[in-house]
């Protein structure tokens, strides 16, 4: 194993989403407690990066680019770096190519990557590493780190920084300084996974009714959304679609409370403590609920089928999972956490 007393360099890669980058701020909070002199990298999706802003645990954010070449040079230059050890929070194929690019002398992944041979330390299973058969996505990132002995036995929660700037920029725009709010995230990555925006139409008006000023948030591609939310309520919402990820992490920092689909921007609202109300359909919640010690609530219907890929139903011919989630329930979930 590693003999980290003579460990300098450490590189975290952990590709893919936001969620995902989110959940990864465990490991690197667990790292930096062990290694507090070393130089701790990360290396995240270029469009993903700038959601570790002002992360204190990480030194350096390495953004990568979807192009063939630019990736290339990003593994030129992180085998300059000649990181000690490195962590592969991912396994997939461009992850894994570049954790043996590193020529690092540990490098730690799981037994069941695709490219398994190109790891020095490898964990069977985040489930003999808890000892445990069920586990979150956050445990499995953090049992690599702690299987390669790293303390992680109080599993740290979620956690990102919010900005001065980023503070500002939306003090600004919003004008929320001595305001109650309650922010809402109506959109996700499938319609399996997307409770309907007349759905959330009826949240708003409910919270309204209690004094709670609505702001609502979506990806640009996403506006159609927000339009379908703010037509079907009855009561004005305040919408967006031009924040950065930066500006949204400050946004969520300064709400009463956070309404959403199971998404990225639920575990931003996590990480920053705002008691949350998170809507499940077709994804898995023991995997994907959020990971913090706030005050928090997933909804759902259960169906024998979850949880599934979510990309389409194959059982029924709609997410039902999804649409059977009644606005009453989510409001309930509201009461409790208010």
């Amino acid at each position: 194993m590693i003999e980290w007393s003579s460990v300098r360099r450490v590189l975290v890669v952990r590709l893919r989403s936001i969620g995902d980058t989110v959940l990864a701020t465990p490991s690197l909070i667990a790292l930096r407690r062990f290694l507090p002199d070393a130089k701790i990298d990360v290396l995240l999706e270029d469009w993903v990066a700038p959601v570790l802003d002002g992360f204190e645990a990480v030194d350096r954010v390495v953004p990568i680019g979807k192009g063939t070449l630019e990736r290339i040079k990003t593994a030129r230059a992180l085998r300059k770096t000649r990181y000690d050890a490195v962590f592969d929070l991912h396994g997939g194929t461009t992850a894994s190519l570049i954790v043996r690019a590193t020529g690092a002398r540990h490098r730690v992944g799981y037994s069941h990557y695709r490219y398994s041979s190109f790891y020095t330390e490898l964990l069977s299973s985040s489930a003999d590493f808890w000892k445990q058969a069920v586990t979150h996505s956050a445990e499995q990132q953090l049992a690599l780190v702690g299987f390669a002995g790293v303390p992680v036995e109080d599993r740290p929660r979620t956690s990102l920084a919010v900005t001065d700037a980023a503070l500002a920029s939306i003090e600004n725009r919003l004008n929320i300084e001595n305001s109650s709010f309650a922010l809402l995230h109506p959109s996700a990555a499938f319609a399996t996974k997307q409770w309907p925006a007349e759905n959330f139409a009826r949240v708003s008006e409910y919270l309204a009714a209690r004094g709670i000023k609505r702001v609502a948030i979506a990806a640009k591609h996403e506006r159609a959304v927000l339009d379908r939310l703010a037509a079907a309520s009855r009561v004005p919402v305040l919408t967006f679609d031009d924040l950065t990820l930066p500006e949204i992490t400050a946004l969520a920092s300064k709400a009463k409370l956070f309404i959403g689909n199971d998404s990225g921007i639920a575990h931003i609202a996590a990480a920053v403590n705002t008691p949350s109300v998170v809507i499940f359909g077709s994804s898995n919640r023991d995997h994907w609920r959020p990971w913090t010690d706030a005050p928090n609530e997933i909804v759902f219907h259960p169906l024998e089928c979850q949880p599934c890929p979510g990309y389409e139903c194959k059982v029924f011919g709609e997410p039902r999972c999804i649409l059977s989630v009644p606005p009453e329930n989510v409001i309930a979930a509201i009461d409790r956490l208010l």
